[in-house]
């Protein structure tokens, strides 16, 4: 077969086929494309939680790792750095499972209600890449985890879990074997849930006795499990945002805001944007407090108040409570 990349939708109707892909619900794509007799069309974007399975021959297949060949040599010649394309030049990219009991409101990973195995390292590991991306909703949530976590090391590459790891399923034995492993990056989980915190202080606890290493947490913000989103709930989540900012300083660990699209109705939206900016840059967040970080962005103002130091005087005045516990908080305190 012969096989290109289209960049655009121009000529559509001279392919046999044309598949196109869409990973984002916001994503533009013309409808009468996809009502063309050769299109076929599918993904998260389209369908969300809801999307039909691939057949067999497509999602069981090695995967095309030059497909991208010439578009990635055009955009360095550009300008672009090599840098910016190392995960399609320089990893082997795939599922070992697929699915996630979990079921969480916010994530799109709904379809399944349990972990399974969807293909061997063999159907998309190339010996000649030098790492190893996996895309697995929640590896350790599958029963035949060790299994091929012994085949990811047996490869001697360094890998790593793109969506993170469920660090409420760890335990002594996926610690050992996990934090032993030849890893590429950061060790990634996620605070999601303040009613999460005594479980992950102790998992953190169980973290620490196997590797000194600084993980990454994701901290979703800004969204409401009651779907209320009413005042009290602005003010309860900007707290729990700061207090598993606390507990993971405590426990040494970075967060990393990530913040719901419902967070721009808030009152407080100019606060959880210099949250994330303040947590989002690990080398200023070791560093300052909440409120060093606004001071420091103060000294760079031309006149008047900064974006960040305004958001902070907004919400002190309101809630001095809140302020006085929260903003002073230091991860180089810990």
């Amino acid at each position: 077969n012969n096989i290109t990349l289209k960049l655009d939708y121009n000529d559509l109707a001279s392919f046999d086929k044309v598949y196109i892909s869409k990973v984002f619900t916001d994503t533009y794509i013309p409808e009468d494309i996809l009502t063309l007799p050769n299109i076929v069309f599918g993904g998260t974007g389209f369908f969300y939680d809801k999307a039909p399975p691939l057949p067999d021959y497509i999602e069981h297949h090695m995967p095309d790792y030059h497909l991208y060949d010439e578009w990635i040599e055009n955009k360095i010649n550009s300008g672009c750095k090599r840098n910016e394309f190392k995960e399609y030049l320089d990893y082997s990219i795939g599922f070992l499972t697929r699915g996630c009991f979990r079921k969480c409101e916010f994530c799109v990973n709904k379809k399944y209600d349990h972990v399974f195995l969807n293909s061997p390292l063999e159907e998309f590991y190339d010996p000649t890449k030098k790492k190893i991306c996996l895309l697995d909703d929640n590896f350790f949530g599958f029963k035949d985890w060790k299994e091929h976590l012994n085949k990811l090391q047996a490869t001697g590459k360094p890998f790593k879990f793109k969506q993170g790891i469920d660090e409420r399923i760890l335990n002594e034995e996926k610690c050992k074997m996990l934090f032993s492993s030849k890893y590429d990056g950061d060790f990634t989980f996620a605070f999601d849930n303040i009613e999460d915190a005594d479980v992950i202080k102790g998992k953190l606890q169980l973290i620490r006795k196997y590797t000194d290493v600084i993980p990454k947490f994701y901290v979703l913000c800004g969204f409401d499990r009651k779907d209320k989103y009413d005042d009290m709930f602005w003010v309860q989540d900007i707290i729990d945002t700061f207090e598993r900012i606390k507990i993971l300083s405590e426990y040494k660990s970075l967060p990393y805001i990530m913040r719901f699209n419902r967070y721009e109705d808030s009152p407080y939206k100019g606060m959880y944007i210099t949250l994330a900016r303040w947590c989002n840059q690990p080398n200023i967040f070791k560093k300052k407090s909440f409120r060093e970080y606004c001071e420091m962005n103060q000294k760079y103002a031309k006149k008047g108040l900064c974006s960040s130091m305004r958001y902070l005087n907004e919400f002190e005045d309101n809630f001095p409570d809140i302020a006085n516990k929260y903003f002073d908080i230091k991860f180089s305190d810990y």
